[in-house]
């Protein structure tokens, strides 16, 4: 009886062990770009409107750290939203923390192997953690997602749209608050 008690909690220890060991990568996946920087961030951004996302912003984290003196490699953030996909989660007490992930954001960075990266998270994934309508909403998401970073390479870049984050109608909304857009 022993063995089989020691068995089961060394069973679940190294269970334990192996979710620790590959459950980040599990959460995010990354993809090489067949193109620079700027490029890539545009071409994605051409599809998120040729899906029918908003655009939401375009953020440069790297910038902000050279401006305090250190070196880093290039990143974009490309942050895209859906009110179709957002609403059924922000209209529930239960699943309105998930606005923590809105907007979605797309990353597209440097590596120090000279190429392009680019990171999503695995919304499918993620969707299966909290529940039955949150799963349905990120399946979908990660469906779109695909169809961000699939590029044709015959079509000519696009321009890069240097849209700042929150950008909205600039109106007033509930509580005098001003409504900055995004999602």
């Amino acid at each position: 009886m022993k063995k089989a008690v020691a068995g089961f909690f060394a069973g679940i220890l190294v269970t334990a062990v192996l979710a620790w060991q590959v459950g980040g990568s599990l959460m995010v996946r990354e993809y090489p770009s067949p193109f620079g920087i700027e490029e890539t961030a545009a071409r994605i951004q051409a599809n998120i409107q040729e899906v029918g996302w908003d655009l939401s912003g375009l953020r440069s984290p790297s910038n902000t750290i050279r401006r305090l003196g250190a070196t880093v490699p290039n990143v974009l953030l490309v942050e895209a939203c859906k009110p179709d996909y957002s609403k059924p989660i922000l209209k529930e007490d239960d699943t309105r923390i998930l606005s923590i992930l809105m907007p979605c954001t797309i990353t597209v960075y440097e590596k120090s192997d000279g190429k392009v990266y680019i990171g999503l998270m695995n919304t499918g994934l993620m969707g299966h953690l909290f529940g039955s309508t949150v799963a349905s909403v990120m399946s979908e998401v990660s469906a779109d997602q695909q169809k961000f970073i699939t590029f044709d390479a015959s079509k000519p870049a696009p321009p890069l749209i240097n849209k700042k984050p929150g950008g909205g109608s600039g109106g007033s909304g509930k509580g005098g608050l001003q409504d900055l857009g995004g999602c």
